[in-house]
């Protein structure tokens, strides 16, 4: 495997989780990033959004700092919401039934070379065979 991608629940757990919910998110990150070849760790632009609008809601520099800071490491890939994105979010959406953002973030996995492992707290990603979905329970 030569990525692991994060979808917007996942860095939400990782960064300001429950103790539980933390805990078994850095399990799964350390048991997929184990081994001599160390994974790539890939978001959807669309993350950037989402783990940044509550913050900016409610005033919470720090936490919008946190997030801010874990964007800008250097180590991070980001999949940008091209058209290519978008077209196989469209079919996506369409073929599982998943919500619009849902889809976003599973197309953009999709582009990612060799099958990145996915890692989620949403069970609808499932839905969708291509997708090597590690889901944080």
């Amino acid at each position: 495997m030569n990525a692991v991608f994060l979808d917007a629940s996942a860095l939400i757990y990782l960064l300001e989780g429950e103790p539980g919910i933390q805990h078994a998110t850095q399990k799964i990150l350390a048991d997929l990033c184990s081994g001599d070849a160390k994974p790539a760790i890939v978001v959807s632009a669309l993350s950037l959004l989402e783990c940044r609008v509550h913050p900016i809601r409610t005033g919470d520099t720090a936490r919008l700092e946190k997030f801010d800071h874990f964007f800008v490491n250097p180590g991070l890939s980001i999949v940008e919401l091209d058209g290519e994105v978008i077209e196989r979010a469209t079919r996506l959406r369409a073929r599982h039934g998943l919500r619009t953002p849902d889809a976003l973030q599973a197309a953009s996995a999709l582009t990612l070379p060799e099958n990145p492992a996915i890692v989620t707290g949403d069970k609808d990603f499932r839905k969708i065979p291509e997708l090597n979905v590690h889901l944080i329970e």
